[in-house]
């Protein structure tokens, strides 16, 4: 099992990187407006099979890899602490987009809905990165790695659903709300930057395990 102190460290990275705007809550958001709450909660069941597939690939792939590689931990530290800078820069750089605005997109079937939620995470980079990047450093080896593995994913896929179920069930509300007031959408922007750069900074300056 890993640290209380690893597995928070991650559950808040993990609640950073779902707030920012990716194509995971594009897609929701869009359908959640444009078809209702429960075409996002379809789209969401498939956004979550994405995660799990995610979630077992790594868990078996990063146990290789910390056999195989003494160094992995620092290159992987590094390319997360890089990629979330980037995420940052994206929030809040000028001309950057809200995901609460809306967007015209056809109805689509339940099946339609929940496969295109599949496909979008997993040609998701940030998905890939999550779990290819910034999963692996929270992983003690002497603990386990495969069950740690397993453990951070359900972490984050438990995050991910919650906080995206209640994005799809208020998008409408919000969207409504935001559109005549673009302070509070600047403001939504500003502070996931602010938050996710100060978890790169974080994981960037982090002693070597």
């Amino acid at each position: 099992m890993p640290s209380s102190a690893s597995l928070i460290a991650f559950a808040l990275i993990c609640l950073g990187m779902v707030l920012t705007p990716g194509p995971n809550m594009i897609y929701l958001v869009s359908r959640s407006i444009c078809q209702g709450p429960a075409a996002g909660l379809v789209s969401l069941g498939g956004v979550a099979l994405g995660f799990v597939f995610y979630m077992l690939m790594s868990a078996l792939g990063i146990t290789v890899l910390v056999m195989a590689v003494p160094f992995a931990y620092d290159l992987l530290r590094f390319a997360g602490a890089a990629y979330l800078l980037w995420l940052a820069w994206q929030a809040l750089r000028p001309g950057g987009r809200s995901p609460f605005q809306v967007r015209d997109l056809p109805k689509d079937s339940p099946r339609k809905l929940f496969t295109m939620g599949l496909v979008t995470n997993l040609l998701n980079p940030k998905a890939a990165v999550l779990y290819l990047s910034l999963l692996p450093q929270f992983i003690d080896p002497s603990r386990g790695v495969l069950l740690q593995s397993v453990v951070l994913g359900a972490t984050q896929i438990a995050i991910s659903v919650t906080v995206n179920a209640t994005i799809a069930v208020t998008a409408g509300s919000i969207a409504l709300f935001l559109a005549g007031r673009p302070f509070w959408m600047t403001v939504q922007r500003w502070l996931m930057g602010t938050v996710l750069a100060g978890l790169a900074l974080r994981m960037a300056t982090e002693a070597q395990r």
